[in-house]
């Protein structure tokens, strides 16, 4: 699906000129009537709303939680003077963030708060540390391991992870390959059959979150056949966990003869799937295809293209045009917000880095509208920009790359950009 701006001109008594722009998707006929973004810290955002930039500089901020209290906590990819974990504080009421307080002096992605902890992850353990009444960390040099030892070998090694209200935590565990191949990323080299990846990641794996130093052995693998999820969370409405797949990479580079460079810079989907214990999403074998609709077996597993295959693994909820990097998923339940976005899901797409030679995507916050549970309508882009420019050829030209989503206690949307370290805050002028 793409999405295309047309820019409008309308003339108020005033005589002055608002800009509107116009996000339509190539399946939808309805329009998005987008704000002037020169008031909204370089956003281009749907009329009626606004935003700020409650932090800057931060480093390179991944996950975040936004407390009952409005504090932000943030986790960085990599320590910034010894802190992995800060909590932002706004003293004043002037809507930005005026006290830094940090801890925690290990890498990771995935933070959450839950009523009287602060859960966090690394890219091999998940910690949690107990709040006091105002959800501040009361030591923050003594947190608790809740789940050790889980597989860090670099490639699709971060560990976010969602909580479903019932004293279970799901966490990502990305496969260490791009498609179980003999030799990783290797032109021609065949898939594994079947793939050992699938033993120990390329899943989601289920575990307590009261239960300390638990491992593999203790866990449940809730889901399978996911290559590297990033976006994650669990739908109240239905009771069931989403999550955000990054599809595999370099169909063209591994073969040739089989993909043009355009068909592989727009191949495979991103996808969003609804998961039930057992699930399987069909990595390494298939992957989906959002032009012709279906499940394509993989190349390194005697695909070319259109053969179909395993016809038992899920389809997606949502597919979306390859290579942009879903990096987080929130469904939306506060009441800030229009009717329409009640319940629906937020999307943020870091960017991504390997379209070339055409130009990159992402690097925006797209919606989905949900009913009963299940996407409901097309989706949509709601916040974009971030990048500061149309032609992105390598992530490096993008000014921020949203990362991660959080609400807040009344309802805003709070952005994480791991570029620049921005926390951007989204509200809506009920009028």
């Amino acid at each position: 699906m793409k999405n295309n701006f047309l820019k409008t001109s309308v003339t108020i008594a005033a005589a002055f000129i608002i800009c509107a722009f116009y996000s339509v998707s190539d399946e939808s006929q309805n329009p998005v009537a987008f704000s002037p973004y020169t008031d909204n810290v370089g956003l281009k955002l749907p009329l009626g709303f606004s935003a700020t930039a409650v932090a800057e500089n931060v480093g390179q901020a991944r996950h975040i939680a936004v407390t009952d209290y409005g504090d932000i906590y943030v986790k960085l990819d990599r320590p910034e003077n010894g802190n992995g974990v800060l909590m932002l504080s706004d003293t004043n009421g002037d809507g930005k963030a005026d006290k830094t307080t940090g801890f925690g002096d290990y890498r990771g992605t995935g933070i959450t708060v839950d009523k009287n902890y602060l859960y966090t992850s690394s890219n091999s353990e998940v910690y949690r540390y107990k709040l006091d009444a105002k959800q501040h960390v009361i030591n923050p040099n003594a947190p608790e391991t809740i789940i050790t030892g889980l597989i860090d070998r670099r490639q699709h090694n971060a560990k976010p992870f969602t909580l479903d209200g019932k004293g279970n935590i799901y966490v990502n565990i990305g496969a260490f390959s791009n498609a179980c191949q003999e030799k990783d990323r290797t032109k021609g080299s065949p898939g594994m059959m079947p793939c050992p990846v699938l033993d120990s990641a390329a899943g989601i794996w289920q575990f307590k979150i009261d239960k300390p130093n638990q491992t593999y052995g203790d866990g449940v693998r809730y889901a399978t056949g996911l290559r590297n999820v990033m976006g994650i969370d669990w739908n109240k409405q239905n009771d069931k966990l989403f999550v955000m797949q990054h599809g595999r990479d370099q169909l063209h580079d591994l073969f040739p003869d089989m993909y043009t460079v355009k068909q592989s810079a727009d191949l495979p989907a991103e996808c969003m799937y609804m998961l039930n214990k057992g699930d399987d999403c069909g990595w390494p074998y298939i992957y989906y295809d959002q032009n012709q609709k279906k499940k394509i077996l993989a190349p390194e597993y005697g695909g070319d293209g259109k053969k179909t295959g395993k016809p038992e693994a899920n389809d997606p909820v949502v597919a979306f045009p390859g290579h942009m990097a879903p990096n987080a998923l929130l469904f939306y339940t506060g009441t800030m917000f229009p009717e329409k976005y009640k319940n629906g899901a937020f999307i943020a797409f870091h960017g991504s880095w390997n379209r070339a030679p055409e130009k990159q995507m992402g690097y925006f916050v797209a919606f989905v509208p949900f009913k009963d549970g299940k996407p409901s309508g097309d989706w949509e882009i709601f916040a974009d920009n971030f990048a500061g420019t149309d032609e992105v050829v390598s992530p490096g030209d993008a000014a921020h790359r949203p990362c991660g989503l959080a609400q807040g206690p009344d309802g805003s949307l709070y952005v994480s950009d791991d570029a620049k370290g921005t926390i951007y805050r989204i509200t809506y002028n009920k009028k």
